[in-house]
């Protein structure tokens, strides 16, 4: 696979990096220079798996156990970071989980859960984030024109489509798209870019039970005219350039990886 180093000499945390599209960007990151925090949460052998595969072609990382929801320990993933690296460039806000119910039968701690890891997390990584990027800026004045430092937002086709049975999630992605807006807003001025993904069904293990059974995969691929579902390394090739100088101009946006699926496939013979 090429490499152009586009990353070189960039420090990138990437949280929930131990499966799917996680894991696949901190490889594709690290196959592209730069040094990568792999975190996880609850089971360390995606993680290692990983560190192996990058550290094979050459590549650097560290594995850092945190929940993402609790400050302490993105405090403590964040130290582990400077420890071993001494800098950090790149954020990749990937952490995300799906508890699902019909909503009359759903749980206050059902949505608790999904929010606090799909959008409580953002706000606190991003947060130590953004103040680490205006402390190295400030510790190190540079005339570049290019960012001090790139927060990637994951989201989601549900942060604009509406999904009965996953409220909690749906709800999440939604308000990651506008914490994102607001935060690159904000930002803006300082040098920091920041922008979200929002892929639409991706072969992970979150999805398992769709891609993996072939009964169920004619009504996925109807809600797809690209006609294939997605795969992690798509989503993966879109974070690099995204944490780029080639992508420099571009901050507050949310890209749709999804084989067309915002394009509303039902109304193509229905208008």
């Amino acid at each position: 696979m090429a490499s152009y180093q586009r990353l070189k000499d960039s420090v990138a945390m990437i949280t929930g990096a131990s499966s799917g599209i996680g894991k696949a960007i901190a490889i594709e990151m690290a196959r592209e220079g730069a040094s990568v925090v792999i975190n996880y949460h609850k089971t360390s052998e995606g993680a290692e798996d990983a560190l192996a595969q990058i550290e094979a072609f050459g590549g650097k990382g560290i594995i850092v156990k945190a929940d993402v929801s609790k400050e302490e320990d993105v405090k403590q993933m964040f130290d582990k970071t400077l420890e071993a690296f001494g800098k950090l460039d790149i954020l990749v806000n990937n952490s995300g989980r799906q508890v699902d119910a019909p909503f009359l039968e759903m749980t206050l701690d059902e949505w608790e859960a999904v929010i606090s890891t799909n959008l409580t997390s953002q706000f606190i990584c991003s947060n130590l984030a953004a103040r680490q990027f205006v402390k190295q800026a400030e510790a190190n004045p540079s005339q570049e024109a290019n960012a001090i430092g790139k927060i990637i937002c994951m989201s989601s086709v549900h942060d604009m489509i509406p999904w009965a049975g996953h409220v909690n999630y749906a709800a999440s992605k939604g308000g990651v798209l506008m914490f994102m807006k607001s935060i690159a807003q904000e930002l803006a001025p300082l040098k920091i870019r920041v922008n979200a993904i929002s892929p639409g069904a991706i072969k992970t293990p979150i999805n398992k039970e769709v891609w993996s059974d072939p009964e169920k995969m004619p009504a996925l691929m109807d809600l797809i005219p690209y006609k294939r579902i997605g795969k992690p390394e798509d989503v993966a090739k879109l974070a690099v350039w995204l944490s780029s100088d080639e992508s420099d101009y571009i901050t507050g946006e949310a890209i749709y990886i999804d084989g067309g699926m915002m394009l509303y496939p039902e109304f193509a013979d229905n208008g």
